[in-house]
């Protein structure tokens, strides 16, 4: 073993080992690769036990193709006493997560010029009081410029896993004061799920391969879990070396599941939302279902007609009665007619029985006439005459049958431009009408999205059995700047479509449908911060694609996707040829 005044001697090329700088970590190892002196500093940065007299194994410090490096110097030094300074190497920690820092090989000689071992030389970096990277690192960047006022937050690591710039959004969002968190490992701040298992960070300083909105749950500084999305990217000096890292990150919209934002049951009765458009028709269904009135619910397709007619049924004295339903659009003029009034054996070819009608058939409850609009005009005739006398005949029967049903009816057209055309009889629309009520289309209360949403959410996972706790805020924002022409049945679908692809916990852009009208709202005015992260998004596809040689699997696993979502991107952006 090397005695102490061995290590008194000065070595050829280097300053003596007490005069190390500051920060310097120092090992000396023996021809069979043993630990003959190394300091505490060497320690802290390697982060193990070094004993003298242990065995150090280089590829079990010595990260990928940086080992052949290392395992060249060392040879050079005890073969030729060669010395190599600023070499860079990542290496592999105890807990598997890789680092870079630069290092220097020296050869040790005792007073008769004999190698009998080499100094490994390991310098630590540590972050500058302006918060800056040191010897290469990021040098005169205003970070606080640059970083300060976004929406996201903002923090960098060097290549020690330490915490050297944390933005002000940081700060709101996990609790902690940036002198708190300086100088600190980024884990011991984040305390994620994902740290040391599945980190984003530790994905992108391995592959150099940003990675985009993984989702992640961090604990904030009083234990509130937080769920963030995140973006990672590699930060390289001039020469591509890599010095660290940058994620940026953004809280989800999380879903309330188990309290939605509705009216309490006596008074929603299924309509989801808490709109002042919506409040206001809801207000106004106890009056209505306490009368007799016939009612005419005018409103575009998918704005929930029918849910209205029944939550008028359900509060009305007729709740105990059947609600009974017609589709006055889906049947011919003759089919329709029977469905309404009925018809007697042998009243037309086909007819084997008698059968009732739905007048009939709704007695003591609610008719729901939807589509009314569509009706022809000599069912019209039928259809007013019933409504005036309370009284109507089968097909091809004479037994007059009282009617003892409300009669609710919908379109979605516009009855007073029907009636000016001349294909709706006017006094059939003033018999209809005695209460109007016009539903408002998605886009005209787009605050009940986020509700709507977090129902659809909540019914999709019990189906589908799945576990989606969040929506990206760029998806939501995407999905109150539409303007659904489908309304909140288009809505419905689309959340469900998203459910069909979505793997984790949080619905991003990559799992909504490509409708073409959402394409050219996001095509026509994208917002210049969104447009940023869809640029950066392509090239970072195209750099995992380049990287993977064109593999589909390997890139998708590289970006943290699956293939299918990657293909749509690729689509998304041109990228598949």
């Amino acid at each position: 073993m090397i005695s102490q005044d061995d290590l008194d001697h000065r070595v050829i090329g280097e300053p003596e080992l007490e005069d190390l700088p500051e920060g310097d970590g120092f090992v000396v190892l023996s021809h069979q690769g043993r630990i003959l002196a190394a300091n505490l500093q060497a320690e802290r940065i390697l982060k193990l036990r070094l004993i003298p007299g242990r065995q150090v194994d280089l590829p079990d410090l010595f990260h990928g193709q940086y080992l052949a490096q290392a395992e060249l110097a060392i040879r050079e030094a005890f073969q030729g006493g060669h010395s190599r300074s600023n070499l860079l190497a990542q290496l592999r920690l105890h807990d598997g997560l890789p680092y870079s820092l630069t290092y220097s090989v020296n050869p040790l000689f005792n007073e008769k010029e004999q190698i009998i071992g080499v100094i490994l030389t390991f310098r630590d970096d540590q972050p500058g009081p302006a918060h800056q990277f040191s010897r290469g690192h990021i040098k005169d960047v205003a970070l606080d410029t640059l970083f300060e006022h976004l929406a996201e937050g903002v923090f960098t690591i060097n290549n020690r896993w330490r915490v050297t710039y944390f933005n002000e959004r940081a700060e709101e969002l996990t609790g902690y004061k940036r002198s708190e968190v300086l100088g600190q490992n980024c884990w011991d701040i984040f305390r994620s799920d994902l740290c040391h298992a599945s980190c984003p960070l530790r994905s992108t300083l391995e592959t150099g391969v940003a990675r985009m909105d993984q989702d992640v749950r961090i604990v904030g500084k009083h234990g509130r879990r937080i769920s963030i999305l995140v973006n990672t990217s590699v930060i390289k000096d001039k020469s591509g070396a890599p010095i660290g890292a940058v994620e940026t990150f953004r809280p989800v919209v999380s879903l309330d599941l188990k309290g939605l934002v509705e009216f309490p049951p006596e008074r929603r009765d299924n309509i989801i939302g808490q709109s002042s458009a919506l409040t206001h028709l809801l207000r106004l269904l106890p009056d209505v279902a306490a009368s007799e009135a016939s009612v005419v619910l005018e409103g575009e397709s998918g704005t929930g007609k029918e849910l209205f007619a029944r939550a008028i049924h359900v509060q009305s004295h007729r709740s105990g009665g059947p609600f009974v339903a017609v589709n006055c659009s889906a049947l011919a003029e003759t089919l329709l007619e029977s469905e309404l009034f009925g018809h007697e054996k042998g009243s037309f070819t086909g007819a084997v029985s008698s059968k009732a009608g739905r007048l009939e058939l709704a007695r003591g409850g609610t008719l729901f006439l939807d589509e009314v609009a569509e009706i022809k005009p000599d069912i019209q005739v039928k259809l007013l005459r019933v409504l005036e006398e309370r009284v109507f005949e089968r097909v091809g029967g004479t037994r007059p049958i009282a009617l003892d049903a409300r009669v609710i009816a919908a379109t979605n057209r516009s009855l007073v431009e029907e009636v000016k055309a001349g294909r709706f009889r006017e006094d059939l629309y003033f018999r209809l009408r005695t209460v109007p009520l016009r539903l408002p289309s998605l886009r005209e209360r787009p605050e009940d999205i986020p509700v709507l949403v977090n129902h659809f959410v909540s019914q999709f996972n019990a189906r589908y059995q799945k576990n989606v706790r969040a929506v990206d805020p760029k998806v939501m924002a995407l999905l109150q700047r539409y303007h659904w022409p489908g309304n909140v049945r288009e809505l419905q679908r689309a959340i469900e479509y998203a459910f069909v692809f979505v793997k984790g916990s949080v619905i991003t852009r990559s799992h909504l449908p490509q409708f073409e009208e959402i394409k050219a709202a996001e095509d026509s005015s994208p917002p210049p911060a969104d447009q940023a992260l869809w640029e950066e998004e392509k090239e970072t596809i195209a750099r995992a694609l380049e990287k993977a040689q064109g593999s589909r699997q390997k890139a998708a696993r590289m970006l943290g996707m699956s293939r299918s979502t990657l293909w749509r991107k690729m689509k998304a952006y041109e990228l598949d040829s």
